[in-house]
């Protein structure tokens, strides 16, 4: 196939690698220079795709996802740089190696590709052997980050299916970057926050306790009581690349593992155990915790006048006359309440 059947419009429907090919897209506005490294690369057994301007690199670098770029720095309209730059800014295609082709050797030109996201650079005359050595460079480093990555979301979602949750918060701004479904889950029931916002009381706990963490020592864990329910934070390690001096950056993600735990089942046990209804027994158990009626009330939206009558309702139903008492009985017939945590 000739490089130039693949004009600026000519857009494949989607990636091609049926026969399991590295993809390469060449971004080049003259022919010309394309047509060698296109025979010499597919000669060499690579899936080539061809865009001969930016606008079109674009589009099909979001559709074909190639595994690596290589592209132009000078061409009319959108420039190398600026494509690099919106290919950089796309979360799609962010992650693809760029390797520009320059005739620019200036170090001001080679210092903007590379600021641009591109990996690398070759200088025209391009030659095509060199070309894929480096090309060779980059694959492998983009390979080995992808199956990282890919190892460690399947760890953090493999928490889920343990009843725990993961999020990263960023250091730099309190940003939640990332989270496994049911941390999405607990934190929208819990705190009513959605990603991208860390809840205020987890930022705080994060910034008081970040010292300790970062001197190796696990600071305590903190906990969020929503009713006979409870969602755990525990600050689990700070993450990135294990070649970066963490230590000394300020835009490191910390990993925080969450779990919840409920006593919902000892609730029903009370019910059960004294006949009493679902309210009487949120009741009685704020009660064993030591709570005064007008914290009940807060608790459970409420007038301390009707936490007062559920009392009352509970002492006839329990043959005592003082919630001391009603608190005594309850810990002595329904054992779970005496749990650490419970």
């Amino acid at each position: 196939m000739h490089p130039t059947d693949q004009g600026p419009t000519d857009i494949a429907a989607g990636p091609l690698r049926h026969d399991g090919s590295v993809v390469v897209l060449i971004v080049d506005d003259v022919p010309d220079n394309v047509a060698p490294l296109h025979d010499g690369l597919d000669a060499a057994g690579y899936t080539v795709l061809v865009a001969l301007d930016g606008e079109s690199a674009l589009r099909r670098a979001a559709q074909a996802r190639p595994d690596v770029i290589l592209l132009d720095a000078v061409m009319p309209g959108l420039d190398g740089f600026e494509v690099a730059r919106r290919l950089k800014a796309r979360p799609e295609t962010a992650d693809i190696p760029i390797i520009f082709m320059t005739g620019l050797t200036d170090t001001e030109h080679l210092v903007a590709a590379l600021e641009a996201g591109g990996a690398d650079y070759v200088t025209k005359p391009i030659k095509p052997r060199e070309v894929m050595a480096r090309m060779g460079v980059h694959l492998r480093q983009a390979r080995q980050a992808r199956e990282g990555e890919v190892e460690r979301s399947q760890a953090r979602h493999a928490l889920d299916a343990f009843g725990y949750a993961t999020i990263t918060v960023r250091e730099r701004d309190g940003r939640l970057m990332w989270q496994t479904p049911l941390a999405r889950s607990l934190l929208r029931h819990h705190c009513g926050t959605e990603s991208p916002v860390t809840p205020e009381p987890v930022l705080a706990w994060l910034r008081r306790h970040m010292a300790e963490a970062q001197a190796q020592r696990e600071p305590p864990r903190l906990t969020l009581d929503n009713g006979p329910r409870r969602l755990t934070f525990r600050l689990h390690q700070r993450v990135g690349d294990e070649d970066h001096d963490l230590a000394a950056d300020t835009g490191g993600d910390w990993l925080i593992v969450m779990q919840e735990t409920s006593d919902e089942s000892v609730l029903a046990t009370l019910a059960g155990t004294f006949g009493l209804t679902a309210r009487e027994a949120e009741v009685l158990y704020w009660v064993v915790r030591g709570k005064i009626n007008r914290d009940i009330a807060d608790i459970l939206g409420a007038s301390p006048a009707t936490v007062k009558k559920h009392l009352e309702r509970i002492h006839a139903k329990l043959g005592v006359e003082t919630r001391t008492a009603a608190a005594a009985m309850a810990l002595a017939r329904v054992p779970q309440l005496q749990q650490p945590g419970s």
